[in-house]
């Protein structure tokens, strides 16, 4: 397996803007736009999410997101790796570094909303701890919805 690196980057980045169109295009096949809550490049820097791109070799292999909502929690944002590189361990090191950047922070935990769909995404975060929870925020009750969070010790 090859080393992969994680680094900050700017949403509006080449590399990152074309790994959030990928993300938007494969959740566009599955859900109808008002059980799409990813948040646009624009809104991602407005609302000062932190954003990094995973790279495998140099090659642009995934991305997420955290924005800090006060000191209460972090929300994850915008995960995604391209197919040629799932199970290879980038999806892991992603929301480990997502939440190592939680707890620098200083909240105490991490929540995320996902699809019914993503599955291997369900798998990832319950094996990390994640456990379900009723919609927060901005989220709704969506039969193709499920939120989570994490308690960060």
């Amino acid at each position: 397996m090859k080393p992969i690196t994680i680094s900050a980057e700017r949403p509006d980045r080449p590399d990152a803007t074309a790994l959030i169109v990928e993300l938007e295009r494969e959740l566009a096949a599955n859900y109808a736009v008002e059980s799409r809550h990813g948040y646009a490049v624009d809104t991602l820097i407005a609302r000062g999410v932190e954003f990094f791109v995973a790279r495998v070799d140099g090659v642009p292999a995934g991305c997420g997101g955290i924005e800090i909502v006060g000191r209460e929690y972090g929300e994850l944002k915008r995960m995604f790796v391209r197919p040629p590189f799932r199970r290879l361990g980038v999806s892991k090191a992603i929301l480990a570094h997502l939440i190592d950047v939680a707890r620098s922070r200083g909240v105490p935990l991490v929540r995320l909303e996902t699809g019914i769909h993503q599955h291997a995404a369900i798998a990832l975060y319950e094996s990390a701890g994640f456990y379900r929870i009723p919609p927060f925020g901005p989220y709704f009750d969506d039969p193709v919805s499920r939120c989570y969070e994490r308690r960060l010790g």
